[in-house]
């Protein structure tokens, strides 16, 4: 357009440069920039943000821009030295380039879904109860330790003491009798507690595959977008109520 208006031609013709230009042209760029560059660096440097690295959002703008600007300068003055032939150069490769750049933005969008999907089940499932062994530790005089012997040692049916070879009573699992320099005995022995036992539904997820969730949400949208024409602002307001709605009920984690 500069080359035409340099050249001063006729001002409907400048005009209908410009405006044939911005489809193809624009494809290129939002290619380029917003479907390539911004994916890649947002990726990298939100995940400095997630660990709190506080130079997350000033690199992103850094390398964003510095690249961004770079390439528009070295393309201004090309395409101004090219002139009107640079829009030719350009388009005749437009569905290549375009199609290249789209599959690498497919690749870092899966990529960041998978790394950095966060979305979980917390659905858990009542299953019995088990016994868990809680540590005891005690001192014990030595006419006290007695009444620990069926805690600290193995009997039998009949309650008898389970002796080895060296005829010494076995200790019981977890069990432990140490004498002390004042005679007495620092004991530890294992207690059981009833305890409640679930069925966690995301750690089952987890053995099958990592990120089940993630991956299901995101074909869910893919299916969306391409079968009922959904737009990203409906998409959007579809995860914002299914995430409000199943945190309420239980289905997320709380974030009430």
């Amino acid at each position: 357009v500069l080359s035409l208006e340099q050249n001063k031609a006729d001002i409907a013709t400048i005009r209908a440069v410009r405006v044939s230009a911005m489809g193809p042209l624009g494809g290129i760029g939002d290619a380029l920039f917003w479907f390539t560059l911004v994916p890649i660096t947002a990726g990298i440097t939100s995940n400095m943000a997630l660990t709190g690295n506080i130079a997350a959002p000033f690199v992103f703008l850094l390398v964003f821009n510095v690249a961004q600007f770079a390439i528009r300068y070295w393309l201004m003055h090309w395409s101004y030295r090219l002139g009107t032939d640079a829009i030719g150069i350009l388009t005749a490769n437009a569905r290549q380039f375009t199609r290249a750049a789209s599959i690498l933005g497919v690749f870092v969008v899966g990529a960041l879904t998978c790394l950095y999907g966060g979305t979980s089940v917390n659905v858990q499932i009542p299953n019995g109860t088990t016994f868990e062994a809680v540590p005891i530790t005690a001192v014990v005089s030595a006419d006290q330790l007695d009444r620990y012997r069926d805690l600290l040692y193995q009997t039998d049916a009949n309650g008898n003491l389970i002796r080895g070879a060296d005829g010494q009573p076995q200790l019981a699992e977890g069990a432990s009798v140490r004498p002390l320099a004042s005679g007495d005995f620092l004991i530890t022995y294992n207690e059981y507690d009833e305890v409640p036992v679930t069925i966690d539904v995301q750690e089952i997820l987890n053995g099958i595959l990592p990120k089940l969730i993630p991956l299901g949400l995101t074909l869910l949208l893919y299916f969306l977008f391409t079968k009922r024409n959904w737009t990203p602002l409906t998409a959007i307001g579809f995860l914002l109520l299914l995430g409000l709605i199943g945190s309420g009920f239980g289905i997320w984690p709380s974030i009430w």
